[in-house]
């Protein structure tokens, strides 16, 4: 198994990442969404290392098998991990790709630290610009909803992730596109996160507001959503964002659900490998 000691540290000890990295070619990197790991990628990784790209897909702390410092999950710390992997590896002419609450983490990593070591950036299903509702953001999600989760979680987790499941998939309209061991495997890699960690994510995907990071994106972007997407719907996610990242390459796979890159993994792929090699 392969760790990358970033330079954040508790109790003393640096926090470590778990990660795996296959292929040659430049380098693509991999974040996965909340609140699963590197696993989630699976149907991705083969076709990125068989397009000719370096893959590096890694556990964000607190999930997978990276360390599970009991705090610090907020998106200053999530990026900080993220430009850690990038330094101790060594990379350059990165693509950085986030799925969901992943979306943040490139986000806030250009917000933070630029892009001069970036070729390209991808949001799938991704969170970013903003989604909780504010003033200013008037077409966000009441904050009683993510309140919500936070409850659940303490109450019962593995029920809340049993049904929080179903709706990142649209299990009950996606026909024969997954599989009931699929949906029970997605379930198993969120159960393995930390119980905190789980928690303390909520509050950063729901209440980050990403909308000046964004502005700094000048880079080639991707972004991908589905217009079926029960988690963090279209409308105020990627429609958005596509108006403010500057002549972004916009996809929207009609009847995907949250969970697209699993239930319409071919059409997903196709677009992606795509825009790797354009």
């Amino acid at each position: 198994m392969s760790y990358i000691e970033t330079t954040s540290k508790e109790k003393g000890k640096n926090i470590k990442l778990y990660y795996e990295d296959y292929g040659e070619g430049k380098p693509v990197i991999l974040i996965h969404g909340w609140p699963l790991s590197h696993r989630m990628w699976e149907y991705q990784i083969n076709s990125v290392v068989e397009a000719g790209f370096r893959c590096i897909a890694y556990d964000r702390r607190g999930f997978g098998d990276s360390d599970k410092p009991w705090t610090n999950y907020d998106y200053d710390h999530l990026a900080k991990d993220l430009n850690d992997i990038i330094n101790k590896l060594d990379l350059s002419e990165v693509s950085i790709v986030g799925f969901s609450m992943g979306g943040g983490e490139v986000a806030r990593y250009i917000g933070n630290y630029g892009t001069s070591k970036l070729s390209k950036a991808a949001l799938i299903s991704a969170v970013p610009p903003f989604m909780l509702k504010t003033e200013d953001n008037p077409d966000g999600i009441e904050k009683e909803v993510f309140e919500g989760f936070k409850k659940d979680i303490r109450k019962d987790r593995p029920a809340f992730l049993n049904g929080f499941g179903k709706k990142f998939l649209n299990f009950d309209k996606v026909g024969d596109r997954i599989s009931q061991e699929i949906a029970d495997y997605y379930w198993a890699i969120a159960c393995k996160a930390s119980s905190n960690a789980t928690l303390e994510c909520v509050d950063s995907f729901g209440h980050t507001d990403f909308r000046e990071d964004l502005k700094k994106i000048d880079v080639p972007t991707l972004i991908v959503h589905g217009d079926a997407d029960q988690i963090v719907p279209l409308e105020i996610s990627g429609k958005k964002s596509s108006e403010i990242i500057p002549n972004a390459e916009y996809h929207v796979i009609q009847d995907a659900p949250h969970g697209l890159i699993l239930t319409h993994t071919a059409e997903f792929n196709k677009i992606f490998i795509e825009f790797l090699n354009s």
